[in-house]
C-alpha cells in the first residue's frame, strides 16, 4: 500500500505571482531618517512602483519616454541641441566678422 501526502494549500508558481503583481502593480514606500541629538541629518524618501509599462501609463507615469538615455524619441532632442549649438556658433562667427569689418571701416 502506497501513501501519498497531498497538501490542501495550492502554491502558485513564481511566474503566476509575478504576473499578478505586474498586472495590478505594487507600490513600496518607505522613509529613512537619520538624526543626532534631535537634529535631522539625513532624510530619504523611497517610492517604488513595480508594474507593466501599460499599467504605469494607465496611472499617468511615463517619464522614460522623455529621458534621452532611455528613449530613441527623446534622443532626438540631443541631436536638435547639437544642431542649435552649431547654429549659435555660426552666428557668433558671423557677428565677429561684422564687428571686425565695422572697425576696419570706421
Amino acid at each position: 500500500m502506497t501513501l501519498q501526502v497531498q497538501s490542501p494549500i495550492h502554491g502558485d508558481s513564481l511566474a503566476d505571482v509575478l504576473e499578478r503583481i505586474l498586472d495590478k502593480g505594487i507600490v513600496i514606500a518607505g522613509d529613512i531618517s537619520v538624526s543626532l541629538v534631535g537634529i535631522e541629518l539625513l532624510s530619504i524618501r523611497l517610492r517604488l512602483l513595480i508594474a507593466t509599462v501599460d499599467k504605469a501609463k494607465e496611472l499617468g507615469i511615463d517619464w522614460w519616454e522623455n529621458d534621452p538615455r532611455l528613449s530613441s524619441r527623446a534622443g532626438a532632442t540631443g541631436t536638435e541641441n547639437a544642431e542649435l549649438l552649431e547654429r549659435i556658433a555660426g552666428l557668433e562667427r558671423a557677428m565677429t566678422k561684422m564687428t571686425d569689418l565695422r572697425e576696419d571701416l570706421g
